[in-house]
């Protein structure tokens, strides 16, 4: 019997029915919104493809915080019904994908003087985290306060008197770009959905007035889709595949740059999540534990009018984040502890007259247009389900229709549960962990590194051709795993076996395997320029 998510999850048997089959959905955007649209609208019955110009969540979806919260500071703002919701879905996911969403405990640090907070407000900010637990919060764990050693403990390199003491309180942590494509896969092997990755949209047919199908290119060829309707859940990149679609812009995209950085674990060793004020700034900044062996520090927020393709770290990103986690500690970092970097941008929906982006709203905004288009954009990975389910409700309001959202209980591929009992995979795979052990023990050398230094297996990469849709070698080393964004020089220095394991499954030519090599080594290169 053909394995379902080799038949099911494919770019080529999907370029194929993207030709032949009529969609009532076509969903333009493959990250966590887009194939949040996507599994929401197949889940209820609907025949839905998904396209997206690149990977998987090769935008914004894999460059987040990674953090799955309901956003305390957003309480500061007045913004209780998102964090109310934001927390509701937390919870959701926690459930949903229990193997790609783990809890968190997070620390606010109350300061001896100066900052963001010191022990003079320490009880306004206690009455905010029980505000915080009340909205939600507590389905984790109720917060409780900290004595100066028990802070210095969970982060022993905070200076030494700077701390009175502090607050633990209890948020969530995923992949971001696994938590991406879990979706894109539930909705294709699951319940049947056509995904194509590298697949980009250029155009939508109308018939008195109606959508009637939309073209794609991939590889070189114009492939028309019949379909009834179209979502564009492109994120910053919406008003620009608006004018594609056809629709007036209704709009407007204030693009908000975020940078994090990681270090290694020895040289900022942490366990917790940290909320640490920046001197001199109204913000805060995070530092948080990798899972395997590194520590990273984000975020910046800062306005963004450069090409939304490439945003890039700079050197007066990394001065920023790393002199906030500097002035608190007795770490000394450097530029030169710097092993990886990324940045993303926030398709925040400009409102009112804010001056920072920080104080802009993270609600989502979804629009329709009577012939059949539906935008979707604004909001926060956190909410990405709510966003979802609001814009299948409004693609089935234009037709009449209705069908009850399916998505609140609708556990991911790998939440099952069972596993191999190897941490590092069951938390990657969940109970599809065991195709990645069976690849080793049929061939043991893909039980060694991917790249040296980091946990994952060289048999993740083959995995990733085989079963995720990886089609690029960026595409395993960026997303599939996270080896770029942990250590971008070890990963450099692993591109070619990487591309060698991945040619012989993928069956690239040496020019093919060459090329792979050639554009991951020019990119990051290009980061570290970037960065000074």
């Amino acid at each position: 019997m053909p394995d379902p998510s080799r038949t099911a999850f494919s770019r080529a048997r999907s370029l194929v029915r993207l030709a032949d089959d009529r969609f009532d959905l076509l969903v333009v955007g493959g990250g966590i919104t887009g194939a949040g649209v996507a599994l929401d609208a197949a889940s209820r019955g609907l025949s839905v493809a998904l396209v997206d110009k690149g990977d998987l969540a090769s935008g914004t979806s894999s460059k987040s915080s990674k953090l799955v919260h309901g956003g305390l500071r957003y309480l500061q703002q007045g913004e209780i019904g998102l964090v109310y919701q934001a927390l509701l879905e937390r919870q959701r996911l926690l459930r949903n994908a229990p193997h790609l969403v783990s809890g968190l405990p997070f620390v606010l640090p109350i300061l001896t003087k100066g900052g963001l907070v010191d022990r003079r407000i320490a009880r306004a900010l206690g009455l905010a985290l029980w505000q915080y637990d009340l909205t939600g919060g507590a389905r984790l764990g109720w917060h409780r306060r900290l004595d100066a050693d028990a802070v210095h403990g969970l982060f022993p390199g905070l200076r030494s008197g700077a701390v009175a003491s502090g607050y633990r309180y209890w948020d969530a942590w995923a992949d971001d770009a696994r938590l991406t494509l879990a979706l894109a896969r539930t909705a294709a092997i699951d319940h049947g959905a056509a995904v194509a990755t590298y697949t980009a949209i250029t155009g939508v047919a109308r018939h008195d007035g109606r959508v009637v199908g939309a073209t794609v290119e991939a590889d070189g060829r114009t492939i028309e889709v019949a379909c009834d309707a179209v979502v564009n859940a492109c994120g910053v990149w919406a008003e620009g595949v608006q004018g594609i679609t056809g629709v007036a812009d209704a709009f407007d995209i204030r693009p908000a740059k975020g940078v994090h950085l990681s270090v290694p674990f020895e040289r900022l060793p942490v366990e917790a999540a940290f909320v640490l004020p920046v001197r001199g700034d109204r913000r805060s900044i995070f530092v948080l534990p990798w899972p395997d062996g590194h520590t990273y520090i984000g975020t910046t927020d800062t306005d963004f009018d450069g090409p939304l393709d490439d945003p890039t770290c700079t050197a007066d990103d990394i001065t920023y984040l790393l002199g906030a986690v500097n002035a608190l500690t007795d770490a000394e970092l450097s530029a030169g502890d710097v092993t990886g970097a990324w940045a993303g941008l926030r398709p925040l929906v400009a409102t009112g007259d804010a001056a920072r982006t920080a104080d802009l709203s993270r609600h989502h905004v979804v629009l329709s247009d009577p012939s059949g288009v539906v935008t979707v954009t604004g909001g926060k990975l956190t909410t990405y389900r709510r966003m979802a389910q609001d814009t299948v409700d409004a693609v089935l309001k234009l037709r009449g229709r209705f069908r009850r959202c399916r998505t609140r209980r609708l556990r991911l591929r790998g939440a099952g549960g069972g596993g191999t009992g190897d941490p590092h995979l069951d938390g990657r795979y969940g109970d599809e962990a065991e195709r990645v052990r069976a690849l080793v023990e049929e061939d043991p050398t893909l039980g060694e590194p991917l790249v040296p230094g980091l946990a994952y297996l060289r048999a993740e990469a083959v995995h990733a051709v085989r079963h995720e849709m990886a089609t690029t070698l960026d595409d395993v080393l960026s997303r599939r795993t996270r080896a770029r964004l942990e250590d971008r020089t070890a990963t450099l220095a692993a591109a070619s076996a990487v591309a060698d394991l991945m040619a012989a499954e993928a069956g690239w030519s040496d020019e093919r395997r060459d090329g792979e090599v050639s554009t991951l080594r020019a990119s990051i290169e290009a980061e570290v320029e970037a960065a000074g």
